[in-house]
């Protein structure tokens, strides 16, 4: 009866260290995965929101242009000197906003 009572006691330290270590692995990806997407998709939002018309943007295809006409979820970009070229685009497609000089 003593050997059973000793092993159980030994299991539950052994499953007390199971849940320590899955603690601890996901505290690991929270701080170090999701948390820093998280502050990015915040800073991008926000990036988005103070977008203007006649802000010089860069899109993930690494064209440059200005912002010409802004809508709930595009905008259309004028690439070149060409006002002819003007492209309706969706605002997830633009990764960096400069805003011009006064």
């Amino acid at each position: 009866m003593g050997i059973l009572l000793t092993e159980a006691a030994g299991g539950t330290g052994a499953g007390m260290i199971m849940v320590v270590y899955i603690v601890l692995i996901v505290g690991f990806i929270y701080f170090f995965m999701l948390r820093p997407q998280k502050k990015e998709q915040k800073k991008m939002s926000a990036m988005l929101s103070s977008l203007e018309i006649g802000d010089s943007v860069l899109t993930n295809s690494g064209f440059y242009g200005i912002v010409i006409d802004i809508t709930e979820d595009t905008v259309i970009v004028e690439f070149g000197n060409n006002k002819n070229c003007r492209i309706p685009m969706q605002k997830s497609a633009i990764s960096a906003v400069e805003k011009p000089e006064a």
